[in-house]
């Protein structure tokens, strides 16, 4: 199918389809025209890099992520937990916590000079 095809089938709009290409996260072939084209395994592809997006997860990290997708249709998308995987999930999920924990701080501060007014 033609970048156009894939973009309508994902709602992905074609320039991010591109930077997709560009992050090793999706592949295409070359028509003889010039075009790119994508297997119908591409609409699948897509789905699990947005709800791996959706996750908070890096380009980079949905990389090395993405061979581990199981089922992109379910909701939450099914990952294949191996121990390379469960070790990344865990770091991204300390790093949610440290941002939540800042994040808590200056809204306390926040509140606090508003509770003087």
């Amino acid at each position: 199918m033609l970048i156009g095809e894939l973009s309508e089938r994902t709602g992905v709009s074609r320039r991010l389809l591109r930077y997709y290409e560009e992050q090793g996260l999706l592949d295409s072939a070359r028509a003889a025209n010039g075009y790119r084209t994508y297997d119908p395994d591409a609409v699948r592809t897509v789905r699990a890099v947005r709800a791996l997006l959706a996750m908070g997860l890096s380009t980079e990290t949905i990389a090395s992520v993405l061979p581990c997708v199981r089922d992109p249709e379910a909701d939450p998308v099914e990952l294949e937990l191996c121990p390379d995987l469960v070790a990344t999930i865990r770091a991204e999920v300390a790093a949610l916590d440290a941002r939540i924990e800042e994040l808590s701080g200056r809204r306390g501060a926040l509140s606090a000079q508003l509770a003087g007014c």
